[in-house]
């Protein structure tokens, strides 16, 4: 993985996808906007993250907060 912004929003989904199952988060709605495909939208791609439930939501923060802390 590069420090770069990405370019191919699938590649990054899937990157966001690998690390969150390292810390034993799914999240069943992370995927591409469905905006990206869209011809007449012409932004940045964007990646939409879904709705969790209060259980992955917390697994979330204490895994941010543990990296934020090394």
């Amino acid at each position: 993985m590069t420090d770069h912004a990405p370019e191919d929003p699938h590649a990054c989904v899937g990157q966001l996808r690998t690390a969150l199952e390292a810390n034993g988060i799914t999240l069943p709605s992370l995927g591409i906007e469905s905006m990206f495909f869209a011809a007449a939208y012409a932004g940045p791609s964007l990646v939409a993250l879904g709705n969790c439930n209060l259980t992955t939501a917390h697994a979330l923060t204490v895994a941010l907060r543990k990296a934020a802390d090394r």
